[in-house]
């Protein structure tokens, strides 16, 4: 074992010896079937206006990487609110989504700066353990927003992680009745949102017995290692007809293999997160869908919660934010942004 991977298992243990007493007093969050939730529409109707900010206040947002775009547009999010209601925002990432360390150094950081609250989005569930334990230490309210989860997290913002995976699959059910061989590139190994999108799509997808999932292999969120796992299973596979990847970057790899065995005409691929390259493909006929999460509205909602969080008001554990299934019949209504995007969502039939 590496110097690095032994630092960061002793952080690990240290977190959760650490974090003893406070799991005593609050259950290890499953962010997907947590009870204590709202649905980020209700919460102006059940709370009121937002409390304002205190003077100077400054919110540290620590995100995965900054070389996906879903992570960028996070963080647009948490600067658009933080622009309009007076709030300094100090946005940052670790190099790489396999920067475990990077990311907890960032964040042990930004603790020490004097940050009103914190928004963690991390590499995995357990690798900012130590710093939510650090900062809650010193009073500072944590917010773990999407999509890893932190066992110990008192807020969360975020969507639910299984029905990335359910949307697609009722596609495949509905689109394709006959059934067939389909396969998942999975995201990294010890992230809620990964193995909950894996298990949505593959428990529903073979419910009811037409449809075989025949290869679910790790992608680590990369694009590269998509393609070649995806190649590898059409090769095995050449009577595949479908791919759910768990996020848009391995999608669109998975597009390029696709393409590359000639099998675009039989072959369909979707993927999750709504960055503005799975647009481009949907609208260009070559990736099938994504489930947009809307990640420039999570930013949004997640600073108002922080900012309700500061005023004191009782915010339950989960605020639920929206997704969506977006292929060739609804992109054009799903690329609206600002004001327009949320009216599209606000009007979403309850589900």
């Amino acid at each position: 074992m590496s110097i690095r991977m032994k630092s960061l298992a002793a952080g690990c243990a240290i977190a959760l010896l650490a974090g003893f007493a406070h799991a005593q007093e609050l259950a290890p969050l499953n962010s997907d079937t947590e009870k204590d939730r709202i649905d980020w529409s209700q919460l102006q109707a059940k709370f009121g206006d937002v409390p304002a900010a205190p003077a100077g206040a400054k919110i540290g947002g620590v995100s995965k990487t900054l070389t996906n775009e879903y992570w960028r547009s996070l963080g647009e999010g948490y600067q658009n609110y933080g622009k309009k209601n007076g709030v300094e925002v100090v946005y940052q990432a670790a190099q790489n989504e396999g920067d475990q360390l990077g990311q907890l150094s960032t964040a042990e950081t930004l603790i020490s700066q004097g940050f009103n609250a914190l928004l963690f989005s991390p590499q995995t569930d357990n690798n900012l353990q130590p710093a939510l334990e650090a900062a809650e230490s010193k009073g500072i309210p944590v917010i773990n927003v999407n999509d890893a989860v932190i066992p110990g997290a008192r807020q969360y913002v975020g969507n639910v992680q299984r029905d990335n995976g359910v949307r697609v699959a009722k596609w495949f059910l509905a689109n394709r009745p006959q059934g067939g061989k389909v396969a998942v590139i999975e995201g990294q190994a010890g992230v809620f949102a990964a193995g909950q999108r894996t298990k949505g799509f593959t428990e529903t997808v073979t419910d009811g017995g037409k449809f075989t999932v025949v290869a679910s292999v790790p992608g680590n969120w990369d694009r590269q290692l998509a393609y070649d796992s995806a190649a590898t299973i059409l090769q095995q596979n050449p009577d595949l007809v479908g791919f759910y990847a768990n996020n848009d970057g391995m999608a669109l790899g998975v597009v390029e293999a696709v393409k590359a065995a000639g099998l675009q005409d039989k072959v369909v691929v979707f993927g999750t997160d709504g960055i503005s390259d799975a647009y481009n493909s949907i609208k260009a006929g070559e990736l099938t869908g994504t489930v947009d999460s809307f990640p420039v509205l999570t930013g949004e909602v997640s600073m108002e919660v922080a900012l309700r969080l500061l005023g004191k008001q009782a915010i339950p554990r989960v605020v639920s934010t929206p997704q969506a299934l977006i292929t060739k019949d609804n992109v054009a209504t799903y690329s609206a942004t600002g004001d327009e995007l949320r009216k599209v969502l606000l009007a979403q039939p309850a589900e």
